[in-house]
């Protein structure tokens, strides 16, 4: 049994490696030669405990995390990966699942820079510079020849160590500038990434400043919680999911069916585009709204490539029973 850390993760794995394990994800979601229940939610009060299992031909992997969102001196996010053998059922390893969870939704995006972001797109915006909006910006940085990354936070004084994070990730060409607010952070730039846990919307509820952009919204994993506001569902060319799940289980979706902003029926999922079951056709320049709440499925498809990439660098810490 096989232990990863954090450090031996990066060791172990690229970025560009997590993104590609995300389309692959995406190849064995629309073949549906998986097993997963849609994942377990348990609150009490702001704090949620996750448990997403899934299994499929490869590997069996189980997921439990907390998010914690009112955390000061602590990270938001805690918990781990169990990677089960599919043969056997023996556990091969065992990976940090704070870490593995923040590469993971860092490559969704990332695939969705990958194949719906302009080819020559140069500017992001991240709203929310928490440990996920972080892996957000690595993965952009990594599918397009970012120049400049803008950075909102309704606590301003956590973003210089987001810049120190990032910088040794994506090197010092990479232009980093901070916003007193979220208009002026996402005004002129190609993409905008949200990452917050927010019940309300947290970009500007005016279309003129929405258009023509790809907006990537991975924070809102509930019901209640929200980051868009209804002009961007005015605007929108495309609306896309990572699941079908999403469509419940985020209100940024749910409540904008609820209310007729946008029609059911005209949701795509990432699956569609990437495997090419279906014609899926994108327009470059256009208004792009894509919405992840994340699954099981992404977190064994990942964990499987960490433990074999490890195995083959011999990186990690071996553990007996």
């Amino acid at each position: 049994m096989l232990y990863l850390s954090e450090q031996n993760i990066k060791e172990a794995v690229t970025m560009k490696d997590v993104i590609d394990a995300i389309d692959e994800t995406y190849r064995v979601y629309e073949s549906g030669q998986f097993q997963m229940p849609q994942r377990m939610h348990l609150k009490e009060e702001a704090n949620t405990l996750l448990l997403m299992p899934s299994i499929t031909e490869d590997a069996i992997g189980t997921k439990l995390v907390t998010i914690f969102p009112n955390n000061q001196k602590l990270p938001t996010l805690h918990g781990l990966v169990v990677l089960n053998s599919s043969e056997t059922g023996e556990i091969k390893g065992i990976l940090n699942g704070a870490f593995l969870t923040g590469m993971r939704t860092g490559a969704i995006g990332g695939s969705g820079v990958r194949h719906l972001a302009k080819k020559d797109a140069k500017s992001t915006a991240i709203v929310g510079t928490g440990v996920q909006g972080l892996y957000q910006a690595i993965a952009a940085c990594t599918e397009r020849p970012i120049e400049t990354v803008n950075l909102f936070n309704r606590s301003p004084e956590k973003i210089p160590a987001f810049k120190e994070s990032l910088q040794k990730w994506v090197g010092s060409e990479v232009a980093m500038k901070s916003h007193d607010s979220v208009e002026e952070a996402i005004k002129d730039v190609d993409i905008i990434i949200t990452t917050t846990t927010s019940n309300e919307p947290v970009l500007p509820d005016n279309p003129d400043i929405l258009k023509n952009k790809l907006v990537i919204g991975v924070g809102s994993f509930q019901p209640t919680m929200r980051e868009f506001p209804e002009s961007l569902f005015k605007v929108a060319d495309k609306v896309m999911v990572d699941t079908e799940h999403a469509i419940k289980e985020s209100g940024d979706i749910a409540t904008p069916i609820e209310k007729g902003w946008i029609d059911r029926d005209s949701i795509l999922t990432v699956s569609e585009l990437v495997s090419n079951n279906k014609q899926v056709n994108i327009q470059e320049g256009g208004t792009i709204v894509l919405k992840s709440t994340g699954m099981g499925l992404f977190d064994v498809v990942v964990a499987n490539l960490m433990y074999q990439k490890a195995q083959a660098k011999e990186v990690g810490t071996n553990l007996s029973m």
